[in-house]
């Protein structure tokens, strides 16, 4: 389609979950609560490993950073979604629509790659404890961590750039609480066949990285565990690994569902709810996931609480 004939679109309009007014009050209320329990619990974990000498290992080196993205992707969406829920100005301009739809891609794919690197702490942890420490050096924990962002970052400069050059002549309403990209992409009169496909490649191949580190993994894990002589040893092993696989099938299961299903069964109050749960729910059960789970976590806990109590 020429370019020329597109009308210059300089905001968009969020639509939003709900036009109840009556609705709007009620989830404003658990969104903000739920909202503050993220921050609380996410930032808390993060001076919890940042305090406890015991907890500045490798694996809680990871999960500080899985915090960090927690935080990062939920407020990128959290606050403005608030805001909407109380005024009737819904507007959002392109270029933060830009922004948004950034931040949360970048920490979502970072989340993403971040628990596959997770479980290949867990293997090295598992199978080799005597020199883990030396295989999981400070140096290479950061290493790993910058190939987590430079991957995400890859693909979502791929997608921000793909999506925010496209024609907009349609509307200028997204059906959604933030700029997520299949209904802005329902807004293009542009070509979207070469967008759709470098979703499926692009965000495929970080989907590929991740569930093949994963099983990988785990498998390794398994075979592992499994040398172990006794079942004390055992059961210790996996317990281990419990917290990171409820996140794992928590957060992978929820994208699965939101972004690698056929075009046929789309549907955007059903994509409402499951963004609701990765941006918000899961954001907010990660550091109960592994605080309850953690026996070092709990420990750690009961320590900080016991120095404030006997000041």
């Amino acid at each position: 389609m020429d370019v020329r004939n597109c009308s210059s679109i300089t905001e968009f309009i969020l639509v939003g979950i709900t036009n109840d007014p009556s609705m709007k009050v009620v989830l404003f209320v658990a969104f903000l609560l739920i909202y503050l329990i993220i921050l609380v619990a996410n930032i808390g974990m993060i001076v919890l490993i940042k305090l406890d000498s015991q907890l500045r290992t490798p694996m809680y080196f990871f999960l500080c950073h899985l915090s960090f993205s927690d935080i990062c992707y939920s407020t990128a969406v959290g606050p403005k979604m608030l805001v909407d829920l109380l005024t009737k100005c819904k507007s959002i301009s392109f270029g933060g629509c830009a922004l948004q739809f950034f931040f949360t891609c970048i920490f979502i794919d970072a989340e993403c790659v971040l628990l596959a690197v997770m479980a290949f702490d867990r293997y090295k942890a598992i199978s080799n404890p005597l020199i883990y420490a030396v295989d999981m050096s400070s140096r290479f924990c950061y290493q790993l961590l910058a190939g987590v962002y430079i991957l995400a970052m890859i693909d979502t400069l791929m997608h921000t750039i793909m999506t925010f050059e496209l024609c907009f002549c349609r509307s200028n309403k997204i059906n959604h609480f933030f700029c997520d990209l299949p209904p802005i992409l329902l807004l293009s009169c542009s070509d979207i066949y070469v967008n759709e496909l470098a979703m499926f490649v692009f965000s495929g191949f970080v989907e590929l990285c991740t569930i093949s580190g994963l099983l990988v993994s785990y498998c390794y894990i398994i075979t592992s565990v499994l040398k172990i002589s006794s079942d004390e040893g055992r059961f210790k092993a996996f317990s281990t690994c419990a917290s990171h696989l409820t996140a794992v099938a928590i957060f992978q299961g929820t994208l699965f569902f939101m972004y690698f299903r056929p075009s046929s069964s789309y549907s955007l109050d059903q994509d409402k709810i499951a963004s609701l749960f990765y941006t918000l729910v899961i954001p907010m059960l990660n550091p109960i996931i592994y605080s309850l789970r953690n026996k070092d976590v709990k420990e750690a806990l009961y320590k900080v609480r016991n120095k404030r109590l006997f000041k």
